[in-house]
Protein backbone atom coordinates (compact mmCIF):
# COMPACT_ATOMS: atom_id res chain seq x y z
CA UNK A 1 0.00 0.00 0.00
CA UNK A 2 2.85 2.09 0.62
CA UNK A 3 4.12 2.06 -2.46
CA UNK A 4 1.08 2.46 -4.53
CA UNK A 5 1.09 5.72 -2.21
CA UNK A 6 4.22 7.05 -3.11
CA UNK A 7 3.75 5.90 -6.86
CA UNK A 8 0.68 7.87 -7.36
CA UNK A 9 0.86 11.42 -8.89
CA UNK A 10 -1.80 13.71 -10.40
CA UNK A 11 -2.02 13.53 -13.97
CA UNK A 12 -3.03 16.34 -16.21
CA UNK A 13 -2.10 15.17 -19.75
CA UNK A 14 -3.40 11.71 -20.67
CA UNK A 15 -3.16 9.72 -23.98
CA UNK A 16 -6.20 9.05 -25.24
CA UNK A 17 -5.82 5.25 -25.93
CA UNK A 18 -8.90 3.47 -24.67
CA UNK A 19 -8.55 1.75 -21.26
CA UNK A 20 -10.27 -1.54 -20.25
CA UNK A 21 -13.52 -0.14 -18.48
CA UNK A 22 -13.33 -3.29 -16.53
CA UNK A 23 -10.58 -1.94 -14.66
CA UNK A 24 -12.37 1.77 -13.82
CA UNK A 25 -15.17 -0.78 -12.63
CA UNK A 26 -12.67 -2.38 -10.16
CA UNK A 27 -11.41 0.76 -9.02
CA UNK A 28 -14.95 1.91 -8.40
CA UNK A 29 -15.62 -1.34 -5.88
CA UNK A 30 -12.96 -0.96 -3.74
CA UNK A 31 -14.32 2.49 -3.27
CA UNK A 32 -17.30 1.00 -2.20
CA UNK A 33 -15.85 -0.68 0.53
CA UNK A 34 -14.58 2.97 2.29
CA UNK A 35 -16.03 3.71 5.58
CA UNK A 36 -18.71 6.31 5.87
CA UNK A 37 -20.57 8.27 8.37
CA UNK A 38 -24.00 5.86 9.75
CA UNK A 39 -22.86 3.40 6.81
CA UNK A 40 -25.00 5.80 4.99
CA UNK A 41 -22.46 5.31 1.93
CA UNK A 42 -23.68 8.50 0.50
CA UNK A 43 -21.49 8.24 -2.97
CA UNK A 44 -22.82 7.95 -6.69
CA UNK A 45 -20.43 7.26 -9.64
CA UNK A 46 -21.28 8.38 -13.30
CA UNK A 47 -18.84 6.69 -15.74
CA UNK A 48 -18.38 8.65 -18.83
CA UNK A 49 -16.50 7.84 -21.99
CA UNK A 50 -19.43 9.15 -24.56
CA UNK A 51 -17.22 11.47 -26.46
CA UNK A 52 -19.80 14.42 -27.27
CA UNK A 53 -20.93 14.01 -23.43
CA UNK A 54 -17.26 15.07 -22.35
CA UNK A 55 -16.90 18.29 -24.72
CA UNK A 56 -19.84 19.86 -23.43
CA UNK A 57 -18.11 18.95 -19.93
CA UNK A 58 -15.13 20.45 -20.81
CA UNK A 59 -17.05 23.04 -22.71
CA UNK A 60 -19.14 23.97 -19.67
CA UNK A 61 -16.09 23.69 -16.70
CA UNK A 62 -13.92 26.01 -18.86
CA UNK A 63 -16.51 28.50 -19.19
CA UNK A 64 -16.40 28.86 -15.00
CA UNK A 65 -12.99 27.98 -15.33
CA UNK A 66 -12.08 31.27 -17.59
CA UNK A 67 -14.32 33.45 -15.59
CA UNK A 68 -12.47 32.55 -11.86
CA UNK A 69 -9.05 32.79 -13.32
CA UNK A 70 -9.51 35.90 -14.46
CA UNK A 71 -11.20 37.40 -11.26
CA UNK A 72 -9.63 39.50 -8.79
CA UNK A 73 -10.81 36.44 -6.40
CA UNK A 74 -7.40 34.67 -6.42
CA UNK A 75 -5.14 34.76 -3.73
CA UNK A 76 -1.57 35.72 -5.09
CA UNK A 77 0.13 33.14 -3.77
CA UNK A 78 -2.51 30.45 -5.44
CA UNK A 79 -2.20 32.97 -8.74
CA UNK A 80 1.37 32.17 -8.53
CA UNK A 81 1.12 28.18 -7.88
CA UNK A 82 -1.22 27.97 -10.59
CA UNK A 83 1.48 29.89 -13.04
CA UNK A 84 4.43 27.83 -12.05
CA UNK A 85 2.62 24.40 -13.04
CA UNK A 86 1.48 25.62 -16.37
CA UNK A 87 -2.23 25.03 -14.87
CA UNK A 88 -4.73 27.17 -16.56
CA UNK A 89 -8.42 27.71 -17.40
CA UNK A 90 -8.06 25.09 -20.36
CA UNK A 91 -9.10 21.49 -19.36
CA UNK A 92 -7.55 19.32 -21.82
CA UNK A 93 -7.82 16.39 -19.67
CA UNK A 94 -11.61 16.13 -19.65
CA UNK A 95 -11.52 15.51 -23.23
CA UNK A 96 -8.07 13.32 -23.70
CA UNK A 97 -8.62 10.88 -20.70
CA UNK A 98 -10.78 7.83 -22.23
CA UNK A 99 -12.78 7.89 -19.03
CA UNK A 100 -14.20 10.52 -16.47
CA UNK A 101 -15.72 9.65 -13.08
CA UNK A 102 -18.02 11.76 -11.81
CA UNK A 103 -18.26 11.75 -8.22
CA UNK A 104 -21.40 13.18 -6.05
CA UNK A 105 -22.21 13.47 -2.45
CA UNK A 106 -25.75 13.10 -0.98
CA UNK A 107 -26.23 16.55 0.88
CA UNK A 108 -28.81 15.17 3.30
CA UNK A 109 -26.40 12.36 4.78
CA UNK A 110 -24.10 12.43 7.77
CA UNK A 111 -20.63 14.10 6.98
CA UNK A 112 -21.58 13.15 2.98
CA UNK A 113 -18.22 15.29 2.08
CA UNK A 114 -16.02 13.68 4.61
CA UNK A 115 -17.49 9.94 3.76
CA UNK A 116 -16.98 10.64 -0.27
CA UNK A 117 -13.62 11.76 -0.44
CA UNK A 118 -12.75 8.35 1.86
CA UNK A 119 -13.99 6.98 -0.92
CA UNK A 120 -12.53 8.99 -3.44
CA UNK A 121 -9.04 8.39 -1.65
CA UNK A 122 -9.47 4.84 -1.97
CA UNK A 123 -10.59 5.11 -5.56
CA UNK A 124 -7.28 6.37 -6.52
CA UNK A 125 -5.19 4.00 -5.12
CA UNK A 126 -7.15 1.65 -6.93
CA UNK A 127 -6.64 3.08 -10.34
CA UNK A 128 -3.19 3.07 -9.39
CA UNK A 129 -2.63 -0.23 -8.81
CA UNK A 130 -4.02 -1.02 -12.16
CA UNK A 131 -1.64 1.36 -13.87
CA UNK A 132 -4.02 4.01 -14.20
CA UNK A 133 -3.39 7.90 -13.86
CA UNK A 134 -6.35 10.32 -12.78
CA UNK A 135 -6.50 13.79 -11.35
CA UNK A 136 -9.12 15.05 -8.70
CA UNK A 137 -10.58 18.27 -10.24
CA UNK A 138 -13.62 20.03 -8.57
CA UNK A 139 -15.50 22.75 -11.10
CA UNK A 140 -15.43 26.02 -10.29
CA UNK A 141 -19.21 25.68 -10.75
CA UNK A 142 -20.10 21.99 -9.59
CA UNK A 143 -23.97 22.78 -9.34
CA UNK A 144 -23.93 23.60 -13.39
CA UNK A 145 -21.96 20.68 -14.44
CA UNK A 146 -24.05 18.50 -12.52
CA UNK A 147 -27.10 19.74 -13.77
CA UNK A 148 -25.67 18.72 -17.53
CA UNK A 149 -25.16 14.97 -16.26
CA UNK A 150 -29.31 15.11 -14.63
CA UNK A 151 -28.05 14.97 -10.93
CA UNK A 152 -30.84 16.15 -9.24
CA UNK A 153 -30.38 19.00 -6.57
CA UNK A 154 -29.85 16.59 -3.54
CA UNK A 155 -26.53 15.79 -4.45
CA UNK A 156 -23.20 17.73 -4.97
CA UNK A 157 -20.73 17.23 -7.43
CA UNK A 158 -17.25 16.83 -5.20
CA UNK A 159 -15.01 15.85 -8.32
CA UNK A 160 -14.37 14.73 -11.82
CA UNK A 161 -11.73 12.18 -11.45
CA UNK A 162 -10.14 11.76 -15.99
CA UNK A 163 -8.61 8.31 -16.14
CA UNK A 164 -6.28 6.98 -18.71
CA UNK A 165 -2.45 6.47 -19.33
CA UNK A 166 -0.15 9.56 -18.66
CA UNK A 167 0.45 11.16 -21.96
CA UNK A 168 4.14 12.53 -20.22
CA UNK A 169 5.97 11.08 -17.30
CA UNK A 170 5.55 13.67 -14.61
CA UNK A 171 7.71 13.55 -11.03
CA UNK A 172 4.97 13.17 -7.43
CA UNK A 173 5.40 16.60 -5.77
CA UNK A 174 7.56 16.61 -2.87
CA UNK A 175 5.50 15.44 0.04
CA UNK A 176 6.35 15.84 3.91
CA UNK A 177 7.96 13.54 5.99
CA UNK A 178 6.41 11.80 9.44
CA UNK A 179 8.71 13.58 11.78
CA UNK A 180 7.47 16.88 10.09
CA UNK A 181 3.35 15.73 10.40
CA UNK A 182 3.06 13.46 13.18
CA UNK A 183 2.76 14.66 16.90
CA UNK A 184 3.12 12.35 20.03
CA UNK A 185 0.55 12.34 22.37
CA UNK A 186 0.17 16.28 22.18
CA UNK A 187 0.44 19.37 20.02
CA UNK A 188 4.48 19.91 19.22
CA UNK A 189 5.96 16.79 21.22
CA UNK A 190 7.75 14.47 19.05
CA UNK A 191 7.94 11.08 17.78
CA UNK A 192 10.62 8.94 19.42
CA UNK A 193 13.08 8.26 16.61
CA UNK A 194 12.58 4.53 17.26
CA UNK A 195 9.40 4.82 15.73
CA UNK A 196 9.95 6.15 12.62
CA UNK A 197 10.70 3.75 9.76
CA UNK A 198 13.20 4.66 7.60
CA UNK A 199 11.67 7.02 4.52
Amino acid sequence: MLSLARRRRSVREYNPEPIDLRDVLYAIQVALEAPSGANRQPWIFIVIDDEETKRKLRDECEKWEKKLHESTAIPEWFRSWLKKRGITWRKRFLTDAPILVAVLAYKKAPYARESTWLAIGYLLLALEERGLASLTYTPSNPRAVARMLGVPDDYTLEAIIPVGKPAVEKEKEPRHTVREKVYYNAWGKALPSVLIMPH
